[in-house]
C-alpha cells in the first residue's frame, strides 16, 4: 500500500525510481542544450525559465543564447525546484531539471519548446521543440478605458508566456478605438483569458464576436486565409472560401 497523504511507502517508491527508472543521458562536458519547457513572470527577477538539461552545464553569470528568438542574457540566477519554492545552486549539469533568472524582460524571448546554449560555445542544433500549436478562434478584445491599452498589451503578454497557443496583434477599430486581435484554440480557451484579464488584471472589456479562419481563393487563383470577415476581398473576386473550423 501506498499513501502519499500519509507517507506510507514514499521511500520505497523513491528507492524503486531509482533502481529502475534509466538515468538521463547527456555529457557535461558538451556545449550546453537545454529545452525550457515553461515559465513565468517575476515582478523582482524577470521572466523565470524552468529548463532540462540535456547536455553540457549552467552556471551562475554565464552568458546564455536562445536558439530560436536568438536573444543573449547573462544569468544571474540558477537552482532547481522543490515543494515550497525555488533554490538557488551554483551549477545545472546535463540530466537535471532547475530554473534560471536572467533579468529578461520580454515575455516573448522565451518561447516553451527552444533550446538554451551558451553564447561563447553555443550547440550545432538546437533540441526537438515541441509542436507549434496554432489558434482557431479570433475575437477582437479592447479595453474600455483607452487609456489602459498599454496594459492591456502587457497583461497579454505575461498570460502568453504560460499559454503559448495565445496569440495576439495590435488592431484599430472606428468604434472602439485600440485593441488587440486575438487567437484561441476554441471557444472555451477565449473565455478563461477573458475571465483572466477581468479577474486577475481588473479589466473591463469590450469584446467583438468570435470568428474561424477562412480559407479564400480568388479568381486569378490566389489563396489567402483570413481571421476576420472585414479582410475578406470584394465579392467579385472570390472564387470559393470555407472554414477551416
Amino acid at each position: 500500500m501506498i499513501s502519499a497523504k500519509n507517507g506510507i511507502n514514499i521511500e520505497e517508491v523513491l528507492e524503486s525510481v531509482v533502481k529502475n527508472v534509466p538515468h538521463p543521458e547527456g555529457d557535461e562536458n558538451d556545449s550546453l542544450r537545454a529545452l525550457i519547457f515553461d515559465s513565468y513572470y517575476d515582478s523582482y527577477k524577470g521572466v523565470i525559465v524552468y529548463i532540462r538539461v540535456k547536455e553540457g552545464s549552467l552556471k551562475l553569470g554565464d552568458k546564455v543564447r536562445m536558439m530560436y528568438t536568438n536573444k543573449e542574457f547573462m544569468v544571474t540566477e540558477v537552482g532547481y525546484m522543490k515543494p515550497g519554492g525555488l533554490v538557488p545552486c551554483s551549477e545545472l549539469s546535463a540530466g537535471e531539471v532547475g530554473y534560471f533568472a536572467a533579468s529578461i524582460k520580454n515575455v516573448k524571448d522565451t518561447r516553451v519548446g527552444d533550446t538554451v546554449t551558451l553564447s561563447d560555445n553555443p550547440a550545432d542544433e538546437p533540441l526537438p521543440g515541441y509542436k507549434k500549436v496554432n489558434p482557431m478562434v479570433f475575437c477582437g478584445i479592447y479595453p474600455a478605458d483607452g487609456s489602459k491599452y498599454g496594459d492591456l498589451r502587457d497583461a497579454l503578454e505575461k498570460l502568453q508566456l504560460n499559454d503559448a497557443s495565445l496569440t495576439f496583434e495590435p488592431e484599430s477599430s472606428v468604434a472602439l478605438g485600440f485593441g488587440f486581435r486575438c487567437g484561441f484554440l476554441g471557444l472555451l480557451h477565449m473565455e478563461i483569458i477573458q475571465e483572466r484579464l477581468e479577474r486577475e488584471y481588473d479589466f473591463d472589456l469590450v469584446t467583438t464576436a468570435p470568428s474561424v479562419i477562412y480559407k479564400v481563393t480568388k479568381t486569378d487563383g490566389e489563396m489567402l486565409y483570413i481571421d476576420n470577415p472585414t479582410n475578406l476581398p470584394p465579392t467579385a473576386k472570390l472564387k470559393l472560401w470555407r472554414s477551416l473550423l
